[in-house]
């Protein structure tokens, strides 16, 4: 896997700007849903456009999204600290 290729293939809601997919809100697995509670950084590259989140299970995120494919991928999960 290179550096910044999705882990895994999610569901993302957003709020839906000018852009369209503009602001994640929700972050859909197949059993799970985590409501946004932070974006913490935001950034693109020539086909992404990636997302650093704070989750409301305190878990920090990393997503993107392939603006060729419209595919959402998670690339980068931190579990809460106040797990350990």
């Amino acid at each position: 896997m290179k550096p910044g290729e999705p882990i895994m293939q999610i569901k993302v809601e957003c709020y839906a700007g000018y852009r369209a997919e503009e602001t994640p809100r929700t972050i859909l697995f197949k059993s799970r849903k985590i409501e946004v509670k932070k974006m913490l950084d935001r950034w693109l590259d020539p086909n992404c456009r990636y997302f650093k989140l704070f989750g409301d299970d305190d878990g920090i995120y990393i997503i993107r999204h392939d603006m060729r494919t419209w595919v959402w991928g998670l690339t980068y999960y931190q579990e809460s600290r106040e797990a350990d």
